[in-house]
């Protein structure tokens, strides 16, 4: 079976790829498909950590609490970039400026998520809920292909937090 932590650490790594993919495009067009691949797969990944992930945590973490907040914080931060860069011709400067602010959140997302979360959940979480999240995961992905049935949209911490607590 598959480890939740795992997987997300996959999606991490096809995080970076992707950014580094964009660096290397030769043209708008190139950029174009490579960001809205990549950008709907932030978006995804997101709303899975928030479904599946994240409740986990919230309730028994040793900060469980703290670093969902902080979670759901740098999720809306990244789907607020995702959405702005929208708003502009790919390869503007504006969109440039979106792209750059959902990279630069992304990467400090990740990174506290690496170093903060994904170890708390370890400590708390034993074998078995972690292959049997992670199953939910793989059908998470497979029931939402393409971002299907799911609304990308900002969550309020606390209330994230209260909900699930």
């Amino acid at each position: 079976m598959d480890d939740i932590t795992a997987l997300i650490m996959d999606d991490h790594a096809a995080f970076r790829r992707g950014f580094a993919r964009l660096d290397d495009a030769r043209d708008d067009a190139e950029r174009l498909a490579i960001w809205e691949a990549l950008a709907l797969h932030l978006d995804v990944h997101a709303e899975a950590e928030e479904t599946i992930l994240y409740p986990h945590l919230v309730r028994h973490g040793d900060d469980g609490e703290d670093e969902t907040l902080d979670a759901i914080g740098d999720h809306n931060k990244i789907r607020d970039a995702i959405a702005e860069s929208k708003l502009h011709p790919v390869g503007s400067d504006a969109w440039w400026a979106a792209v750059w602010t959902a990279r630069r959140e992304n990467s400090e997302h990740l990174a506290e998520e690496e170093d903060e979360a994904l170890p708390d959940f370890r400590r708390h979480a034993g074998v078995e809920l972690r292959a049997e999240l992670g199953a939910r995961w793989l059908t998470f992905y497979g029931d939402h292909k393409n971002g299907r049935n799911l609304r990308f949209q900002d969550k309020d911490p606390k209330e994230y937090v209260e909900e699930h607590r």
